[in-house]
Formats: structure tokens, C-alpha cells, sequence
């Protein structure tokens, strides 16, 4: 007589060896490591995204791909910059990167830099998911670059230890830390500030001697360098945004098979979701606070950031309608030069995703 309960238990034992041996071969194809370039440290946002984009990649691939984020720009000694053409190269498999860092090989991805341009979560949002946005993935996959999924760095904000700036004549004089993009560098001297590009240290002291007084990051990295120690004013202009790519090499990209690749993309879409719901926690009401909460079981410890900078005893002012009129129409001569480098039909499709 047969006995089925035995048969049944050597059948699937028989499967899951059939299965642990498919992931075996499966592996053999695979790389022991991807590095993934990551700008920053591991305890911003940004990091955070890029640490759980890994968790997640491995979990849905189930282990056959493994990626280490490599921290603060170490896989390129600091030149962030040049991330974007090392992906393409293939000597680093993949990133999650600014837009910032891309646009010198993409310039597209300037139209998230005009100043004042794009405002509001809404209007990003349109532009990220538009035609423009598709525009900018094209763009990559021109340059060997497979873009997976957008996440954020969010607005940047103002900070300086001068004064509280609510009107363009009050950026008048003041030596400001930029990022090496050209775009922001034209924006701040049109506004009658002195930017100056250095390197984070480098401000750090500069903000300590009183050589620099201000920056502008997004306060994703605002509260985690404690940027309350150096400056007493803020000002939320959201004069700019900051999107993050999760991109790779596109050859490698297009080696791995069909189910590996919607895994990874789906991991990359779920941990954008993620690190921009960070990023975007207690300046978009409860949102992003209720998107942590019931779809990644995650508390955030700063719940209102602006309000741990008032403790913190930074001033801080938003900008209202009236005086971001007067800040836009300071800085509409930079789009005679920059919408040109960007590309008019870019221009346009942001400008149609957003309705205007």
C-alpha cells in the first residue's frame, strides 16, 4: 500500500532541492558584490535609502544579488561628480545619486535646479513622474546608464548666521557655500550673494572662522550635521529640488535575466519610496509620517524638523507668496543662459507636466 504522507514529504524535499540547486547556477552567474556609489554617510536619509534599497534587492532576489552601499563618495575619493561616468564605465556597477551630481553628463537633469521653478511636492512629483522626467531616464540610458527608480533629497533651504533672509536684498554681501554646479552658482550671484564651492570640511571651518556664512542643503542633512551649531537663521524657500536616480551600468543591467531585473527595479521603487517619505516626514502634514508608519512599519525620530530647529534655537522663516514672487522674478535672468544648456523642449514638458 502506498504510503502518499512519505511520498508527499520526498516530493517536496525533491523540489526544494531542485530549487536550492536552480539559485546555485543561478548565483554562479552573478557577481559576489555590487558596489553601489552613495554620496553620503550612512545615517542621512539618502543613506538610508540606499541601505535599504540592498536589504531589499537581496531579500527579493533571495540572496543571488548582493549590493554594498560604499559611503561618502569612497569608491571616488570624494569626486561625486563623477559618479555618473564611473556607472557607465562599469567600474562601479551602480548608485543612488543626486541630480545635482549627474548634470554634467545629463544636463537635463538641471530642470530641477532652475531656481524657484519647482516649489512644491506636487509640482516635483509632476515633473519626476512627466514627460520631462522621461526625458531625463532617456537621456541616461543614452550614456550607458540604466535608470531604475527616483527618490529624494528634497527642497533645499537657507541657513546663515547673519541674518534672517525674507526678501533678494538681504542676500546682498553674503558669502554662501554652494555645490560645484555652475547652475547654483549663477543663481546665488544673481541674487546678490558670493557663492563659494568647497568641499563639506572645508565649510565646516569656514563657518567656525566666519569666512562663509551660510550654506544650502535640504534639512535631511540640515539636522544630522547639526547645522544649528554654525547658523541661527533659515529660511524654507525651497528654492530648488534635489531628486535622487537609483541607477546602474546598463550592460550589466541588461545581462541579468528578466525576473532578476523586475526585482531589483522593484526593490529600487519601493526603497525610493521609502527614502523620500524620509525625506519629505513633517513638511507635507502626515503623509509621509502615515507612509512610514503603514507601509514601513518606521517612526521618525525628528517628526517635525522645523520644529527641532526652533528648540534647537534657529529662527526660521517661510517664504510667503508675496516674497517668493520677489525672489523668482530676481532670478529670471538665469533662465536666459540655463534653459538653453538644459534643453527648450525639457523646459517645456515640466513646464506642460506642471499645467502652466
Amino acid at each position: 500500500m502506498f504510503d502518499f504522507k512519505r511520498i508527499f514529504k520526498v516530493a517536496v524535499a525533491l523540489t526544494a532541492m531542485v530549487m536550492m540547486m536552480a539559485v546555485s547556477a543561478n548565483a554562479a552567474k552573478f557577481k559576489k558584490e555590487y558596489k553601489m556609489q552613495v554620496t553620503v554617510g550612512p545615517k542621512f536619509y539618502w543613506g538610508m535609502g540606499a541601505t535599504k534599497f540592498a536589504e531589499l534587492v537581496k531579500e527579493k532576489t533571495h540572496g543571488q544579488i548582493n549590493i554594498k552601499p560604499y559611503f561618502g563618495s569612497a569608491l571616488l575619493k570624494g569626486a561625486q561628480l563623477k559618479s555618473s561616468q564611473m556607472v557607465a564605465k562599469g567600474v562601479i556597477d551602480c548608485a543612488m545619486d543626486s541630480t545635482i551630481n549627474i548634470s554634467p553628463v545629463i544636463p537635463e537633469a538641471n530642470i530641477f535646479h532652475l531656481p524657484f521653478f519647482l516649489n512644491d511636492f506636487e509640482s516635483m512629483d509632476k515633473v519626476k513622474f512627466g514627460e520631462a522626467g522621461k526625458s531625463i531616464f532617456q537621456a541616461m540610458e543614452k550614456k550607458r546608464l540604466q535608470p531604475l527608480a527616483w527618490a529624494e533629497n528634497g527642497f533645499r533651504q537657507l541657513t546663515n548666521s547673519k541674518v534672517l533672509v525674507k526678501k533678494p536684498e538681504d542676500m546682498k554681501g553674503l558669502r554662501i557655500r554652494v555645490v560645484g554646479n555652475p547652475l547654483f552658482i549663477d543663481t546665488f550671484r544673481q541674487l546678490g550673494a558670493d557663492p563659494v564651492n568647497m568641499n563639506w570640511g572645508d565649510a565646516v571651518a569656514g563657518f567656525q572662522q566666519g569666512v562663509v556664512d551660510g550654506q544650502e542643503n535640504p534639512v535631511g542633512v540640515l539636522i544630522p550635521v547639526q547645522i544649528y551649531q554654525y547658523h541661527k537663521y533659515v529660511t524654507m524657500w525651497n528654492y530648488l529640488a534635489d531628486p535622487l536616480i537609483i541607477y546602474w551600468n546598463q550592460r550589466e543591467w541588461k545581462a541579468f535575466p528578466k525576473e532578476i531585473q523586475e526585482q531589483i527595479m522593484e526593490a529600487a521603487k519601493e526603497a525610493g519610496r521609502f527614502e523620500t517619505a524620509l525625506c519629505r516626514a513633517g513638511l507635507d502634514g502626515d503623509k509621509s509620517l502615515n507612509i512610514l508608519k503603514n507601509e514601513f512599519n518606521y517612526t521618525m525620530e525628528v517628526p517635525d524638523p522645523i520644529a527641532f530647529m526652533q528648540g534647537k534655537g534657529m529662527e526660521v522663516h517661510t517664504l510667503t507668496p508675496e516674497e517668493l514672487k520677489a525672489f523668482e522674478e530676481a532670478t529670471l535672468p538665469v533662465y536666459d543662459k540655463w534653459v538653453k544648456k538644459i534643453g527648450p523642449e525639457v523646459y517645456e514638458k515640466a513646464k506642460a507636466d506642471m499645467g502652466r
